[in-house]
């Protein structure tokens, strides 16, 4: 007897799709704003951290609601990318990975200006003096150093987008084979009498998929940092 039933594995290699998605398009926006909010000196600064951070303040039900009024096929933004490039967004994969990753943002966010916040300047300095540019400066000094830290925010974003369930029921709904992640999945069984046992190994599955990115997150980080140390 399977572990799960196909429609289980379905949820389970969407949150899959859904997660690397939001991270893989999270990231390097993520990047560019933790250095800009590590280093960089402009009118306006705190009003982009508070921005940021929104996402873990407000209730996840709001965020969705709000990407609904957004990015809905009747909402400006989201007529125009429809009729622009025909995607739509609502009641959608890909809406299920845009809410996973604005929900994610904030903590890869953190992690990698913690990161570079850690980097001592007079590296970068002494690297201008000798002529770099800055993205060469970026490239070859900061980039290495922040590596672990782009790692963890990068884990720390797949496993918020892998455990998302506010935003993304609210703004693309919970249908299966097209929507329903694992959370919603879980959700779904949790309505259902009888259906418990079901909910648990899906709950398993959760807290297994967690802990491996977790423990990969750390065995990736240790290496990166071995290597930026020459150890």
């Amino acid at each position: 007897m399977s572990f799960l039933s196909p429609a289980e594995w379905q949820a389970v290699a969407l949150s899959l799709r859904v997660s690397l998605w939001a991270t893989a398009l999270a990231l390097p926006l993520a990047i560019g704003v933790a250095l800009a909010l590590a280093r960089g000196h402009f009118p306006g600064k705190q009003l982009l951290n508070g921005l940021v951070h929104l996402p873990l303040i407000l209730p996840p039900v709001v965020t969705g609601y709000l990407l609904l009024l957004t990015f809905g096929r009747r909402a400006p933004l989201g007529g125009w990318l429809y009729d622009t490039f025909g995607l739509v967004l609502a009641f959608r994969w890909t809406g299920a990975a845009l809410a996973a990753g604005i929900m994610g943002f904030p903590l890869m966010v953190r992690a990698i200006r913690l990161a570079i916040e850690a980097v001592d300047p007079k590296l970068e300095q002494a690297a201008a003096t000798l002529g770099a540019s800055r993205a060469w400066v970026f490239a070859t000094i900061t980039l290495p150093l922040i590596l672990p830290g782009i790692i963890a925010g990068a884990v720390l974003g797949f496993a918020k987008a892998m455990g998302e369930f506010g935003a993304t029921i609210t703004f693309v709904s919970n249908i299966p084979g097209q929507t329903q992640t694992l959370p919603s999945a879980i959700y779904a069984l949790l309505q259902v009498p009888g259906a418990e046992t079901s909910a648990l190994k899906l709950v398993a599955l959760s807290v297994t998929l967690a802990m491996g990115a977790l423990l990969l997150s750390e065995l990736l980080a240790r290496r990166a940092a071995k290597r930026v140390s020459g150890a």
